[in-house]
């Protein structure tokens, strides 16, 4: 038994030890889940809130008005819809590439998250009109004001993404690495090597 506080017990010594299957099949989970609830809330957004004014719910605190966003998120990058699809393309592409390494279930859920979001609005660039890559995202949710004046009108994928993205910033304030180490203890061992 390690000593060493910068290890973890259940994580492999071996950085090409065989793949925890249940690291991935949590992100395998977690991303279609999120796509699917995201898919069907936008599908339910479009059939009752085209055209109405914005629904008011908890007495303002939310609403639900119908906006299609061709920028990015918070309404950055307007109309720059080609260019954030295939950045979301590319997001999509790397963490299936770095899923091959995921020992993590902090990162599993991290990425899930971001992974399921990401392929939610994407779905939207790609099929949604004028046409492919140019398709406006489907925000329908507004806190405190009925068209994003205190905050930015989103979605569940939006949500999705920025949960999972802090996930990924804790996991990387705590030190955990995506493959289950600590970075404390990969620096030691790089110095230990020279």
């Amino acid at each position: 038994m390690s000593t060493d506080p910068n290890t973890e017990p259940d994580t492999p010594d071996q950085p090409d030890a065989p793949l925890p299957k249940r690291r991935v099949l949590l992100l395998a989970v977690i991303a279609p889940l999120v796509l699917a609830l995201d898919l069907v809330t936008k599908i339910i957004a479009v059939e009752n809130l085209e055209g109405r004014e914005p629904i008011e719910l908890f007495g303002g605190l939310l609403y639900l008005p119908l906006i299609r966003n061709t920028g990015a998120a918070f309404g950055l990058a307007e109309g720059w819809t080609v260019i954030l699809a295939l950045i979301a393309s590319g997001v999509v592409v790397f963490i299936l590439w770095i899923a091959r390494r995921l020992r993590s279930v902090g990162w599993a859920i991290g990425l899930g998250l971001v992974l399921g979001g990401a392929m939610g609005n994407l779905v939207d660039r790609i099929f949604r009109g004028p046409g492919p890559l140019r398709g406006g995202v489907v925000d329908f949710i507004s806190v405190l004001d009925p068209w994003g004046n205190f905050f930015p009108v989103f979605n569940l994928a939006d949500s999705a993404i920025c949960v999972g993205g802090g996930v990924i910033v804790l996991m990387a304030l705590l030190q955990r690495d995506y493959d289950g180490t600590r970075v404390e203890k990969k620096s030691s061992e790089k110095k230990a090597g020279a």
